[in-house]
């Protein structure tokens, strides 16, 4: 299980507005390429967001799932990125300070669960899942200012 925690000086309104439009995700998630399609509902639970991801020429055509959702304060997904694997990553927002605090979760589940015990692995999902949550807040603040 991979941990980050940021405060954002955005309301969690704010916040909760960029994890509400799927679009945002190729934008601030670390290494999604680019959203193709989502559902009209989304963030509802099981409504979901068909994203591709990857790393120079190589990609992956999956989907992201909601499976929990009570804004402005939390948001649980099931990412899925097969064969590589699937988690479950869970958004927690609270209200601090004039901002956010917000606490990103990861867990690898399914097939892919036995990579959350790999310290290199753990490591490299901290790594990346900070550089999202950075670009989450500017995305949050962008859109609270205009």
């Amino acid at each position: 299980m991979a941990t980050n925690e940021r405060f954002m000086r955005v309301s969690p309104a704010a916040v909760w507005d960029a994890l509400a439009d799927a679009g945002t995700y190729g934008d601030w998630v670390v290494g999604s390429k680019r959203i193709r399609a989502a559902d009209a509902s989304w963030p509802a639970p099981g409504s979901r967001f068909h994203h591709t991801v990857g790393v120079g020429p190589l990609s992956l055509d999956d989907h992201t799932e909601s499976l929990e959702a009570d804004p402005p304060s939390l948001l649980r997904l099931r990412a899925k990125a097969r064969p590589l694997g699937t988690a479950q990553v869970t958004l927690e927002l609270a209200a601090s300070d004039g901002g956010t605090y917000v606490r990103m979760t990861e867990n690898p589940d399914g097939l892919s669960a036995l990579l959350g015990v790999n310290p290199l692995v753990h490591l490299l999902t901290m790594v990346r899942n900070a550089e999202s949550l950075r670009r989450l807040e500017q995305i949050a603040e962008r859109r609270a200012a205009g």
